[in-house]
């Protein structure tokens, strides 16, 4: 893990809303009406309507955080869904901890 980079993706308010949000999908999304839950993740339009920012941005931030292994994307037809790694993220902590 490159703690710079993943410490860089975390520095945007956004960001760290979108993990945050992500924690507690039903508290915090509909589900995807094709599926009906949040087995994958949420679909990044509801990301982006509830960020109320433009859709080249939150794909760029989606990208970045998917490059820093903090979100795990899966495709299921025109769709993609965006859910935590969580692995990584406790990974991120206890670097930060020891610090």
């Amino acid at each position: 893990m490159d703690i710079v980079e993943v410490s860089k993706v975390l520095s945007n308010k956004t960001r760290v809303d979108i993990l945050d949000w992500l924690k507690s999908p039903d508290d915090n999304f509909p589900p995807h009406k094709e599926l009906g839950h949040f087995d994958f993740g949420v679909c990044g339009q509801f990301i982006q309507e509830k960020c109320g920012l433009s859709q080249s941005t939150i794909s760029h931030y989606l990208s970045m955080m998917i490059q820093a292994d903090l979100l795990i994307a899966t495709r299921i037809g025109k769709w993609t869904y965006y859910q935590r790694n969580e692995e990584k993220l406790e990974e991120y902590r206890s670097i930060i901890s020891k610090l």
